[in-house]
């Protein structure tokens, strides 16, 4: 009952943050912590809680897991580009087909474009303009995201200043290309789910199997986290379930 007590009398005087943030200047307002401390905080407690079995099984699935989900951070960055080339590209052909030349077309459709798809339109608009080689612009541009598809650009515009084809005709090929492509991409995401559903109920099951096994009683946190044996175990089967993860995202992931 005295713990009770102490504990609400400390949250009847526990200091409102907001209004200590509300008193301090408007550049000190927002307290940022490193992420180095988290970091640190969160090793020395699962260090306490599993040992250094379970600190090294946590290291292993946070790589895992942070190397996912960076990756599909970059797959729909990737996509959002594409789909804004392929957007630009139409502009560019429109204005094209208007009797526009190829500077004035990528110039203006780079306005209407996002980032970095209308770095690739100016990039080509500036070497248009002062007579430069355009395919060799595109093919130096370093863009991570649209590195197939200014590849693409610029062989559309090789052939077009090769063989005499109308610019219009091949960089709307192109923008088709870049859609087939991206509708492609959206069907084997759509057919990978139930596969990826799959592997994500799957390697729940190990932490699904420990919980049941402590409701019976068997105690097997206490095995996994205070014997020898069960510390070499949580490791190894960190190590499989690792190994899956990333096996599953191996076979199932969308190739350009």
């Amino acid at each position: 009952m005295l713990s009770l007590l102490l504990v609400a009398a400390a949250l009847l005087v526990w200091p409102h943050l907001k209004h200590i943030r509300r008193l301090r200047p408007e550049d000190r307002r927002i307290l940022v912590v490193p992420q180095a401390v988290w970091f640190v905080a969160a090793a020395a407690i699962v260090y306490l809680a599993a040992g250094v079995g379970g600190l090294i099984a946590a290291a292993v699935l946070t790589a895992v897991i942070h190397r996912s989900v960076k990756q599909n951070r970059h797959a729909k960055a990737v996509k959002a580009a594409s789909e804004a080339l392929s957007s630009g590209l139409g502009g560019v052909v429109d204005e094209l087909r208007a009797g526009a030349h190829p500077a004035a077309a990528a110039e203006g459709a780079a306005q209407d474009t996002p980032k970095p798809a209308n770095e690739v339109l100016k990039a080509a608009a500036a070497a248009a303009k002062l007579g430069g080689d355009v395919e060799r612009t595109l093919r130096d541009l370093r863009q991570p995201l649209l590195e197939t598809a200014t590849d693409q650009l610029a062989k559309a515009w090789h052939v077009s200043a090769k063989h005499g084809v109308a610019l219009a005709d091949v960089l709307d090929a192109t923008r088709r290309d870049l859609d087939e492509q991206a509708a492609f991409a959206r069907q084997v995401n759509a057919r990978m789910a139930g596969p990826r559903a799959s592997a994500a109920v799957l390697a729940g099951l190990p932490v699904l199997g420990i919980l049941l096994g402590e409701l019976s009683g068997a105690r097997p946190v206490h095995v996994l986290t205070q014997t020898a044996a069960g510390q070499f175990l949580l490791v190894l089967g960190a190590v499989f379930l690792a190994a899956g993860l990333g096996w599953t995202r191996k076979i199932t992931e969308v190739r350009p």
